[in-house]
């Protein structure tokens, strides 16, 4: 039974109407068929250039975008609970995110973008129990209450590395206005790293895409990002029409999975870099990403916190010290098959060795899936998404929780290790007027947290998003 109040849905709602009047740039759903530029981050893809006749630069830009998230779980029959385990029956569990996008032009080339965000709600099990957790804009805090903080404050400088140039929209986090068609760009202060890296057009935001965490990132990618997701630093870009080289070195939480950024650089750091390649196959646009990155922070081992504790409960965070790393790949395809149709998928991989820092417990991922739009039932905006996911976890890793260890997302007290398997169907029903959709969406998952013998059956989640931007 649903038990937990559907008003904060009902204020959505009103805000759907009130937004209806203000002045939104493009649509919530867009098609599939489109490479867009990545949603609230300032032309980061590297996209075929599309000539338009010159318009005015515009020296601002102010968005904003709400989303409401109510999810639900059956309830389970477990043989057994840990402290970290998913809850065998609970309320439905709500989430809202708010958020103002500010953009002004300084100078030639340079803007600078600032972000303030209230967040508030709880996932299933306070994001805990599912390496793919299935609500992308919760985070693993202890108070549910709606909470202000600063999400992005950045400087973006751009250097022309050619004479061609096209124009961008106004949108999140971009101004509208001519830039050139190849650049050289800086990205200094704070941001989320995936707004640069890792970018899918058809599976990257939760807010209007696929809900799964392991679905909006690639989920062996812990990157870095304190608990709502945020980092500083700096982001280095090469873009061409064709091709871009993004590079990075950010801050990683002074601890796994907390809220404060570590600034002693020496000690704990984060360098992402990536390959994005676009090319043509019949006519449709394809987007290859190949990413690697290395964390060092004062992370535990795996292996030692099960050692030094012989017959007792291991615990990781004893064996913390300066200097551990973490490394890894991501391998990230996308396809247009036709106009309303596109594929996806990604492969990715870390070490595993060390403990798991700032995004969540999976050592190593594949998710594939494919999205429509609703052109052929005359809903050209709307989006139908279908995807599916195995995660895992590395030998150290999957050793440490058989013998009871628990980190910050899982911690059954035993573990009889299976891959765990996630499928997601989404439907995102566009409003086009009110600069609105909602979205109902059901995901399956089998061997929550990656243990086969817990519960006798799969875990079934069904949500309801509503999201708003203008």
């Amino acid at each position: 039974m649903l038990r937990y109040s559907l008003r904060p849905l009902g204020l959505a709602a009103c805000g759907v109407l009130l937004a209806g009047r203000a002045f939104a740039q493009g649509q919530v759903t867009p098609p599939a068929s489109a490479t867009p530029a990545p949603s609230q981050v300032p032309a980061a893809s590297a996209q075929e250039p599309i000539h338009r006749e010159q318009e005015k630069d515009e020296n601002w830009s102010v968005h904003f975008q709400q989303t409401i998230i109510q999810q639900w779980h059956n309830d389970l029959s477990p043989s057994y609970e840990g402290p970290f385990s998913l809850k065998a029956r609970e309320s439905a569990k709500l989430s809202l995110t708010t958020t103002l996008f500010i953009g002004r032009r300084l100078w030639k080339g340079a803007a600078v973008y600032f972000n303030p965000e209230v967040a508030g709600g709880s996932g299933l099990s306070g994001a805990t129990g599912i390496g793919g957790a299935p609500n992308g804009e919760t985070f693993r805090i202890g108070d549910p209450s709606p909470q202000v903080y600063l999400a992005r404050l950045f400087l973006r400088q751009v250097w022309a590395l050619g004479t061609i140039r096209e124009q961008d929209d106004d949108d999140f986090n971009q101004l509208k206005g001519s830039r050139p068609a190849r650049y050289l760009a800086l990205n200094v202060g704070k941001f989320g790293i995936a707004d640069y890296f890792d970018q899918n057009s058809y599976s990257h935001d939760p807010r209007t895409q696929f809900f799964n965490w392991s679905l909006m990132s690639a989920g062996a990618w812990d990157y870095p990002a304190n608990v709502r997701g945020y980092t500083a630093g700096a982001v280095v870009e090469y873009v061409t029409p064709g091709l871009a080289l993004r590079a990075s070195s950010s801050l990683m939480p002074t601890e796994a999975n907390g809220p404060i950024l570590d600034f002693n650089v020496r000690k704990a750091h984060s360098e992402t870099l990536e390959l994005t390649k676009v090319y043509k196959m019949r006519g449709h646009t394809g987007t290859l990403r190949l990413l690697g990155f290395r964390n060092q922070a004062a992370m535990g081992s795996y292996t030692l916190a099960v050692r030094e504790a012989g017959l007792a409960q291991p615990d990781v965070t004893a064996t913390r010290t300066d200097g551990r790393t973490k490394y890894g790949f991501v391998v990230n395809a996308e396809q247009e098959i036709s106009k309303e149709v596109g594929l996806f998928g990604r492969l990715s991989y870390n070490d595993g060795h060390n403990e798991t820092w700032a995004f969540t417990e999976i050592d190593h991922s594949l998710s594939v899936g494919a999205t429509s739009t609703g052109a052929r039932w005359h809903r050209a905006t709307d989006r139908l998404g279908v995807a599916l996911v195995a995660n895992g976890l590395s030998p150290e890793h999957r050793a440490y929780l058989a013998a009871g260890g628990s980190g910050f997302i899982l911690g059954d007290g035993q573990l009889d290790y299976g891959l765990e398997y996630i499928g997601e169907i989404y439907y995102s029903i566009d409003f086009p007027r009110y600069h609105a959709a909602l979205s109902p969406d059901y995901q399956v998952i089998l061997n929550p947290g990656y243990n086969t013998s817990r519960l006798p059956g799969p875990v079934h989640v069904v949500a309801l998003r509503v999201h708003v931007e203008f």
